[in-house]
């Protein structure tokens, strides 16, 4: 490897390449292939120089919040245009007067309605709010615990009683 490889990198078209492969998302193992130098290189290229750590920071807050956006649409749902291709039967006469037919395609614009995801409303409600969604609840007042557990004994023994 030349000595200075990292020069190229720092300058302004190296740089806009980087961002562009952040924004992309590609991982820092992708970036440092397409660079062509170890992962190794790149950590250490990265902690090294502000401008590497900054492009790579900003622009992959950007993918980040590309992917936010989209489970948040996916979790509420809602109606989206969506392209289609639909076949149009075409009736016409021909020199002789006889009917024919042909068959197109057409392209256009549809209105469909698609329904709240509950997994992605799953998985934001126990990032957003882990504290209220968590699988495991976890409950501070260990006296109200053990006095339901006394009233369900309680009630399992009355009920074997009888």
């Amino acid at each position: 490897m030349a000595k200075g490889k990292y020069q190229e990198w720092l300058e302004p078209e190296g740089l806009l390449k980087i961002e562009g492969w952040a924004r992309d998302g590609l991982t820092d193992e992708q970036i440092a292939q397409n660079m062509g130098v170890a992962y190794s290189t790149f950590r250490t290229w990265r902690d090294k120089y502000s401008a590497l750590s900054a492009v790579l920071k900003k622009n992959k807050d950007v993918a980040d919040r590309q992917v936010e956006n989209s489970l948040f649409e996916r979790a509420l749902g809602g109606t989206h245009e969506v392209r289609k291709t639909f076949k149009v039967k075409e009736k016409y006469y021909d020199d002789h007067g006889k009917l024919c037919e042909k068959e197109k395609l057409v392209q256009a614009t549809d209105e469909v309605y698609i329904p709240g995801d509950t997994t992605a409303q799953i998985f934001w409600l126990k990032n957003r709010k882990p504290e209220k969604w968590r699988d495991k609840q976890e409950y501070e007042d260990k006296t109200a615990i053990d006095k339901l557990d006394g009233i369900l004994k309680e009630l399992r023994d009355n009920a074997a009683k009888q």
